[in-house]
């Protein structure tokens, strides 16, 4: 994998991001999304040593197009330059959670894990009675000395803990939460070097008790269905 390829292309796209230069840069594009399908490949065989969940996956499936939905934004530009993948045991569904990989140049690029979106209100109140009634397993989990040295948990949160939950549980700063999840950034040097994928891998397997803990609480979640 040349990751130099990749990086190459998104600085390209972020610096002429119109329509001109992305239609006469496609063998470029065409270069980049392969040199991303093999990275994606590779953390699939890495993940799978110990989350076998991943492996039936194909790279293709799990990436996400450049071209923005700009109707509803304020901002207007065609194409997000970035490349982007979910790597979960259902595809790149976000329920259940996995693993994320956004790339970025100049620094703005992170591997993920957990639950990013907020606008499925069964999984927020799945994963907050969860932790009401395992408050001690998560407690382990955000306070292990792996997990403290490379992560801490993010996402969007009320002011206040909702009503019906318990003000003063241990975990209650969590239950204030929408989302939780994961972000261990990265510089372009990292992405570069030879030995990013097992990096990749390293940083994935220290979220998985993470990853764990949400999908236990999601068992029961249905996607919504489209009409």
């Amino acid at each position: 994998m040349n990751a130099n390829i990749i990086l190459d292309y998104l600085s390209g796209l972020e610096n002429h991001n119109n329509r001109e230069w992305y239609h006469a840069n496609k063998e470029q594009l065409k270069k980049a999304n392969q040199e991303f399908e093999d990275l994606i490949q590779a953390l699939l065989l890495e993940i799978g040593r110990t989350d076998s969940s991943v492996l039936h996956n194909a790279p293709k499936d799990l990436t996400f197009k450049l071209v923005r939905d700009t109707r509803f934004s304020a901002d207007k530009t065609p194409y997000n330059p970035s490349f982007r993948a979910c790597i979960s045991s259902k595809g790149k569904l976000p329920i259940p959670v996995g693993y994320y990989i956004f790339i970025k140049p100049n620094g703005s690029s992170f591997l993920g894990g957990g639950l990013f979106a907020d606008m499925f209100k069964d999984a927020t109140t799945m994963i907050r009675d969860h932790i009401v009634e395992n408050g001690e397993d998560w407690r382990r989990i955000i306070t292990d000395p792996t997990f403290k040295k490379h992560f801490t948990v993010k996402g969007n949160t009320l002011k206040n803990v909702p009503r019906g939950y318990d003000k003063e549980h241990p975990q209650s700063e969590y239950l204030k939460n929408k989302s939780w999840y994961l972000e261990y950034t990265l510089t372009d040097e990292q992405i570069t070097d030879d030995r990013f994928v097992h990096l990749a891998a390293e940083i994935f397997e220290a979220m998985q008790p993470f990853n764990a803990f949400l999908n236990r609480a999601l068992e029961k979640f249905e996607m919504p269905k489209h009409p």
